[in-house]
């Protein structure tokens, strides 16, 4: 018998009943969780989720267990909320109780706590401020932003007439034109679609959005000890540190021109703000968050705008009656001059329509994960300090009881008898409580705005050959959610 092949073998067995002893001691350990599956040594309750459709398992495991219910994913026991009465009563009642994040292996390689997306404590607390306050002062929520927006729509509407209604796959191309309006505060200019270093950095940034939701990243972020079996982890760190290089290369070559009394652009911004706070205690103001951050806000600040749009435009092919009413309601009011944010309260159907993309694309069912900084109950159930919260976003803007037809798409949620726009509470796509996304004010007037000048230039058709009806309203695997792949023929109204 070869006893030194039996080695690997006997360590494996070892390492696998540490596990069981490991995960048998930790459920006995704790206070009683609320309700859920009965998990299995090692492996939790992974024999029951749907990997690529984890928040669809989460659903319906709430129907079974409960609007609180605990899932043991691997290793790590997780209380998942659902419903908008659960969700709001942790994230808007019990803000600060929810307020943190769980440290997530894959970001914990790179981010190491910083940045402003998966940071935690008090570093979040300063990155928040500070970033809020930057993007402000460069124009968040102003005309300064808008003139942006309504310039770099100028630019995409170009190339898409260009195609003279041709099929066009869109997701580069929209990816390009909403990153630049971020990338015009973060680095102070705009980049060509055809410049090769932003194709790329915009590839980076969508191809690590799919890896990010794969069931290969989710395993290893559940066993980080199957790093070495999975590629798809490897690949993302890559890709994220290709686009770190970059940034730090930037900002580097801004700190040689830099002036603190013509700050151009955001990284601009931090750097005056890291020279003010040399050598402070509380150095928070480092290379590591400036890299963090941006990327945070890039990252951000394009993928969830430009996945939502092309939601929109998909949908408006899938239903012509809607986008027609659309078009009709666009040209009473605006006829043809560029839209701005100002026309919105006097277009109640449009804004309706915008409304309900987000609400129907759904794009981050999960959520971020959130973790409790203190010992709460909710529903009456305990959650101790530092567990691992999932708010399921989905079942808030799915909720039975707060839409009339949850699972389809129907802009009369969002409109009184008399036609007239009305706010939900359940509209919650961009989050809620503390960790509300930072970016919600620029990211409601891009889609507005995007939408709107879309709509009124151009009518969306499918490929020849290709009936509304036919269309494919299927899901991706992927962190934030994006239709199947699709080509959109977009005809001039000229």
């Amino acid at each position: 018998m070869d006893w030194a092949s039996l080695v690997p073998v006997g360590l494996l067995l070892i390492l696998i009943l540490l596990l069981i002893l490991k995960t048998q001691h930790f459920w006995r350990s704790q206070v009683k969780f609320p309700p859920g599956p009965q998990p299995l040594p090692v492996i939790g309750n992974l024999h029951m989720m749907d990997l690529k459709k984890l928040g669809q398992t989460m659903l319906q495991l709430s129907e079974t267990y409960g609007p609180v219910f605990t899932v043991q994913l691997g290793l790590r026991k997780v209380v998942v909320l659902s419903g908008y009465d659960t969700v709001k009563e942790a994230l808007v009642n019990h803000a600060d109780a929810f307020a943190g994040r769980p440290k997530i292996p894959i970001i914990e390689k790179t981010g190491k706590g910083k940045g402003i997306v998966f940071a935690r404590g008090e570093n979040w607390k300063v990155m928040r401020r500070f970033t809020l306050t930057t993007l402000r002062d460069f124009g968040m929520g102003k005309k300064a932003i808008e003139d942006h927006v309504v310039e770099e729509y100028g630019y995409l509407a170009d190339i898409i007439e260009s195609q003279k209604g041709k099929p066009l796959e869109m997701t580069q191309l929209m990816n390009s034109a909403i990153a630049n309006v971020i990338v015009s505060i973060l680095l102070g200019k705009r980049f060509d679609y055809e410049d090769p270093t932003f194709k790329r950095l915009v590839s980076l940034m969508n191809e690590n959005m799919q890896l990010f939701g794969s069931p290969s990243v989710s395993l290893y972020n559940m066993f980080p000890i199957l790093g070495l079996f999975l590629k798809d982890k490897n690949h993302f760190l890559e890709n994220l540190k290709e686009v770190n290089n970059f940034i730090k290369d930037t900002f580097t070559k801004y700190l040689k021109v830099l002036d603190k009394n013509d700050q151009r652009s955001f990284i601009d911004a931090f750097l005056v703000r890291q020279q003010e706070e040399n050598g402070k205690a509380n150095k928070f103001f480092d290379d590591v968050n400036l890299t963090e951050v941006v990327r945070n806000l890039f990252t951000a600040g394009m993928d969830t705008t430009a996945t939502t749009l092309r939601w929109g435009l998909l949908l408006m092919m899938k239903y012509p009656e809607i986008q027609k009413k659309v078009q009709e309601e666009i040209d009473q009011v605006i006829g043809s001059n560029p839209p701005r944010t100002e026309h919105r309260t006097k277009m109640p159907y449009t804004d309706a329509v915008v409304h309900e993309i987000q609400r129907f694309a759904n794009i981050l069912p999960l959520n971020l994960p959130h973790e409790t900084t203190m010992d709460v109950t909710i529903k009456g159930y305990f959650i101790p300090k530092g567990t691992y919260v999932i708010p399921l976003l989905n079942s808030v803007l799915q909720d039975k009881t707060q839409w009339e037809k949850p699972c389809s798409f129907y802009p009369e949620h969002f409109l009184n008898s008399e036609g007239q726009f009305v706010k939900k509470d359940a509209f919650m796509p961009f989050s809620a409580g503390r960790r509300i996304c930072a970016g919600e004010t620029l990211a409601k007037m891009e889609l507005f705005l995007f939408f709107t000048s879309l709509l009124q230039r151009f009518t969306f058709q499918p490929p020849p050959g290709v009936s509304p009806s036919d269309l494919d309203l299927s899901a991706t695997t992927r962190f934030v959610v994006a239709p199947v792949t699709h080509e959109v023929c977009a005809v001039s109204r000229s």
